[in-house]
This record gives structure tokens, sequence and C-alpha cells, in this order.
């Protein structure tokens, strides 16, 4: 009895230490149930392209990209190439001289148009593939042909040298205004009659960096190869902005989906955020914020 006695309040105080957990996020899949990370990482190593989305300025998303790199670097030795939106197409030779030591830091930071979270947020990654030899690729479209869109449609593009199309998804692109992230930019931006074309000229320049970044996604993986690409979640949420131009292209390519989003509690997936990917990663609404 003595002994039980004596046990009791070291039970008590790793209860209370349990009760106290403060998690940093937590791994949902799409129906809302708990997720593994050991089994999500499995899956991504089957699959074709991995479209991690993030949120810009979360730190817990940042790591667990590094892991998810480690991770499938390890499991599929010499088959993981990196895709980044936050790198356009006309810096890709820098980003490759950067990837083999051709370039050091202070002159591909200076050229390269590194957004402002670089340093802790991306730098990161681009270490990792210097480290384990993986190829990394850009993705995106310059920023001013998307502001030219987003000012006079994706018809303004027609006049561009071939040499600077190259730097984009092949003309002329397809914009499907139904799917769930476009018609929620209409709504966002306002799409009555008298807004009509200016909402539409800004769908049309998601739409232009959607179909650039899924085109260099297929240009720059080989059969066998897991191309895990980094972006806004907005992009690859409810499977549709690069997943959906992907598929137009290929119908049959394995794509899985990672979405972050900001909960004020960790225990239970919110309704609005079930089916949003094929695995959820959930951080504190009050996580700190890298800007």
């Amino acid at each position: 009895m003595m002994h039980k006695l004596f046990l009791l309040p070291l039970l008590l105080a790793l209860l209370s230490f349990t009760a106290a957990d403060r998690p940093a996020y937590r791994l949902f899949i799409a129906n809302g149930k708990s997720g593994d990370y050991d089994q999500m990482l499995k899956e991504l190593a089957q699959a074709d392209v991995v479209l991690f989305g993030e949120q810009h300025n979360d730190p817990i998303a940042h790591w667990l990209e590094l892991q998810v790199a480690k991770d499938l670097a390890q499991r599929k030795a010499g088959q993981v190439v990196l895709g980044m939106e936050m790198f356009e197409r006309d810096v890709q030779p820098l980003v490759e001289q950067y990837n083999v030591g051709e370039l050091d830091d202070k002159a591909f930071e200076e050229q390269s148009r590194p957004w402002p979270n670089y340093a802790t947020d991306y730098k990161p990654l681009l270490k990792l593939a210097q480290q384990q030899k993986l190829r990394v690729v850009g993705t995106n479209v310059p920023r001013r042909y998307a502001s030219q869109v987003a000012k006079a449609s994706l018809g303004s593009l027609d006049a561009l040298p071939a040499s600077e199309k190259a730097w984009l998804a092949p003309l002329p692109i397809t914009v499907d205004y139904e799917l769930p992230g476009y018609k929620n930019m209409q709504a966002m931006f306002g799409g009555d009659a008298a807004h009509g074309a200016g909402v539409q000229n800004i769908i049309q320049a998601q739409a232009l960096k959607d179909a650039t970044m899924a085109y260099f996604i297929r240009q720059n993986r080989q059969p066998g190869q897991v191309l895990l690409h980094f972006n806004g979640s907005y992009h690859s949420d409810n499977h549709d902005g690069i997943v959906w131009y992907l598929k137009q292209a290929d119908p049959k390519l394995k794509i899985l989906t990672i979405s972050t989003v900001a909960q004020e509690q960790l225990g239970k997936l919110e309704k609005e955020n079930e089916q949003k990917a094929d695995y959820v990663l959930v951080v504190p609404t009050d996580m700190t914020k890298t800007y």
C-alpha cells in the first residue's frame, strides 16, 4: 500500500504534464481523421508530384517542409527534385549555378530576387539541396507578367517576344472560372457587372501563375522521380489551381497535396478545412510569424 501511495504523486504529475502539453501543430487527413507523419511520408514517396501548400509566414510549415524534403531524399535517394514558387523562371540559371556551387550566397541573393523571408524560410531548403545534390527548379512566372495580365488580360501576353514567352506556360492559357479558388477570388474582389473585367483579369493573373508552375513541374520531372513543390496553399487547395493544370496535361499523374491552415484549437479539423488537401497541417492561430 505504501508503495502505491508513493507512486500516486508521480502519476498525477505525469498526467498534468500531458494535459498541459502545447503542440505546435497537428496533422490530419482529408476527412478530418488524425494523420500520421510516417504514413504520410510513405504515401508521398509513391507520388509523382507533391504540392506542399504553405502559409508564407508560418514557421511550422517551413520547418516541416525541410523535414519532408530531408526524409523524402533519404527514402527516394537520387529521385527527388525540389520545385519552388519562390523563384521565377527567368532566374532559373542562377538557381542552377547556386545549386552546384558556382555562385556564392552574396551573388545569388543580390541577383535572384529572393523573397523577404528567404534567409529564414527558403535558404535552408537550398542548402539542403546543395548537400544532398537535389535539383532545384524555380517554377513561377516572372511577376511583371502577372502584373501585366492583372491590368490588361492574358491577351496582352501575345505580343511578347519568343524569348520571354519561354518563361511562361504555353499560350493560350485556358481559365476555368468555375474552379473553387477562382470563384472565391471573384467573390472576394466583387464580381458584379461594374467590376467584372477587372476581377476577371486578376483571376487570369492567378491562372497564369498556376499554369506556369504546373507546366514547369511537368517539364522538370522524369519518370520515377518525386517532384516536391513548395507553394502558397491557395495555389493547390481544393485540388484546383496547379493541380487542375497538371491534370489537364496528364490525367494519370499521381498528385498528393498538403495544405497549411490556422485554427484556434488543434484537437479537431474544422469542417471548412476538410477535403482541402490530402493532408492538412494545422497550426495555432497565434503561432509566431516569420514576417
